[in-house]
């Protein structure tokens, strides 16, 4: 809405063309998501404690972690106000692209959101159905990839890192990858929310990173010199993670161990969904697995578990899954266990960036 109302006056007053610079914009989307966050953070931890919408922790996992039972939940309502009110104030809303990405972060955390309320307000034990979540998720994420595909400018090739001269163009079936994409992202971040502080700081390197490449991808120059999908309108898309970054550095405020608040599914869902999308329209959805792949990691450390005890009937490849518990059931402090964890997707991170120019 700044960019929308103060714009336009560059034509008497010259210090407002500062608005069309995108970088300007990014650096302010960020600060303000932060202090969304950082200002509301107190309020609405309190709200939370007052509704007694606390933490459940299970009894088989680390005994380090029943202390925290009863930490207010559900604070993903904060990031998700945090990024949402920075976008609309600082991008041009007639950016179609602004406009899906707060569909797959509120969509999501509405369904991050129903989850939460019904296992920690209502009290069901289990919440959602894992069917029922999944499947609307699917039909959520597939509504996503349609709206993609159908700008008339969106290239539906796939961009395989490392390799230039390799890249598949899906036609339709762009839909189905694009919602494989937005639903495993989404999932693979609800799966590492499990220690103070560990999902909201990969979230944050990975929305920086994503920043960088909305950044190029949207600026035609840049694009044709690095080789990479030139995307029309992309360029926009740097607010949007400017203020998921800054959103993410205010609710690590009071998310860092030993946390205030937890995201709750709301949080993790919304967020996880919202890299996802990044991916889908800045044409770098396969690097995704690496820029995330701290999320990856989390994610397979479940599925390799799940499948070894079914195969083995009752044997272990970890001590418990996700990863993270693992470490903490080996002696690791929690907080060296989230440090590390951190520094890993930093790495990953620049790791993703260098694909820039290896090509």
């Amino acid at each position: 809405m700044i960019y929308h109302l103060l714009y336009p006056l560059h034509t008497s007053i010259s210090a407002f063309n500062v608005f069309r610079y995108i970088t300007f914009r990014t650096i302010y989307a960020s600060l303000t998501a932060f202090f969304i966050c950082f200002i509301l953070g107190p309020w609405m931890i309190r709200q939370l404690a007052a509704l007694q919408v606390g933490q459940y922790v299970r009894d088989d996992g680390p005994e380090t972690h029943l202390k925290k039972a009863g930490t207010p939940t559900m604070g993903g309502c904060l990031i998700i106000v945090g990024v949402a009110a920075a976008t609309l104030l600082w991008a041009d809303l007639t950016n179609i692209y602004i406009w899906i990405l707060l569909l797959s972060l509120s969509g999501f955390g509405l369904i991050g959101f129903i989850d939460d309320y019904l296992m920690q307000v209502k009290k069901r034990s289990k919440g959602l159905t894992a069917r029922g979540k999944m499947t609307f998720q699917i039909l959520l994420a597939l509504g996503i990839g349609t709206l993609v595909l159908i700008r008339p400018d969106f290239d539906t090739h796939v961009t395989i890192p490392f390799l230039k001269k390799v890249s598949p163009d899906l036609g339709w079936w762009y839909v189905p990858f694009a919602a494989l994409v937005i639903v495993g992202a989404s999932n693979a971040v609800n799966l590492t929310d499990g220690l103070d502080g560990l999902a909201i700081g990969p979230t944050t390197v990975a929305a920086v990173t994503y920043m960088i490449f909305a950044y190029v991808a949207g600026h035609v120059k840049i694009a044709e010199y690095l080789q990479i999908n030139y995307v029309a309108g992309c360029g926009e898309v740097t607010i949007f993670c400017g203020a998921l970054a800054g959103a993410g550095l205010g609710f690590l405020w009071f998310n860092a161990y030993p946390a205030q608040v937890f995201m709750g599914d709301t949080g993790s869902l919304s967020l996880g969904a919202a890299l996802g999308a990044l991916a889908v329209i800045t044409k770098q959805e396969i690097l995704l697995v690496l820029v995330g792949g701290l999320f990856v990691i989390e994610a397979l450390s479940v599925i390799f578990q799940v499948s070894f005890f079914k195969v083995t009937k009752g044997k272990r490849i970890f001590r418990m899954a996700p990863l993270h518990h693992h470490f903490e059931l080996k002696g690791w402090p929690e907080p060296k266990v989230i440090v590390r964890f951190w520094i890993i997707a930093i790495a990953l991170a620049l790791v993703s960036m260098s694909t820039l120019k290896l090509r």
